[in-house]
């Protein structure tokens, strides 16, 4: 899953993204309104959590453009003005609901959890062969044997699952999973995946976790 979180205070900015990347959604940051724009119609996100009291432009002006042309991603509007005419304001430019500050992170992930789950179109079980992974209930399984995985494990299995039968090189690896901020210097693609064969091949009928040599990973079924 990925979350586009736009908010100017720093220490709640980093407080939210290190919360949800440890329930393994990858989050994406900015910092100012016109920075946050950019991005939502630049990138697909499942969901954007913004600020109202944002630099060179405010979450109520970021909102109602995106919504002017045509980005439906859900909103979670986030702020620190709980009066109610703030509330239907920002709902009423297409805001999908509202979270007013100081708030436990419990709360933010209950109400990230519920938007996700009206959208019609999301899907929270992705399967290939005898592998499954739930995503809402944070469950992978083969062969019916559930199986442990870190949050990054989780997050790197969720993003081959979505693109099964898809070659994803090492760069759209590291981009989706491990963010902007990803060392490409580093081998930590190829070390997860080396963890997730260990989990999710090792002791079964067939592997499902395919190296394309040059190239990168793909995750099918070999006849």
């Amino acid at each position: 899953m990925n979350i586009l979180l736009i908010e100017d205070e720093k220490k709640i900015s980093e407080f939210i993204r290190k919360g949800l990347k440890e329930q393994s959604y990858n989050v994406e940051t900015a910092f100012d309104g016109v920075k946050g724009y950019s991005l939502a119609i630049n990138k697909d996100y499942d969901i954007i959590i913004l600020d109202i009291l944002l630099p060179k432009q405010n979450g109520f002006s970021v909102c109602n453009k995106l919504r002017e042309v045509g980005i439906k991603t859900p909103i979670l509007m986030l702020t620190s003005m709980g009066q109610t005419e703030d509330k239907v304001r920002g709902l009423n430019m297409g805001a999908d609901d509202y979270l007013t500050k100081p708030f436990k992170f419990e709360e933010l992930l209950a109400r990230i959890r519920a938007l996700l789950r009206r959208g019609k179109s999301e899907k929270f079980v992705f399967e290939i062969d005898d592998l499954t992974l739930d995503t809402a209930g944070h469950v992978v399984k083969r062969n019916n044997i559930e199986i442990n995985l870190t949050a990054k494990e989780f997050a790197l299995l969720e993003y081959l699952l979505k693109n099964k039968k898809r070659v994803m090189s090492r760069t759209q690896i590291s981009e989706n999973v491990w963010g902007i901020d990803f060392d490409m210097g580093s081998n930590v693609v190829d070390a997860y995946i080396k963890f997730l064969r260990q989990k999710i091949d090792k002791g079964f009928s067939k592997p499902l976790i395919h190296t394309v040599i040059g190239v990168g990973y793909v995750l099918r079924e070999e006849k």
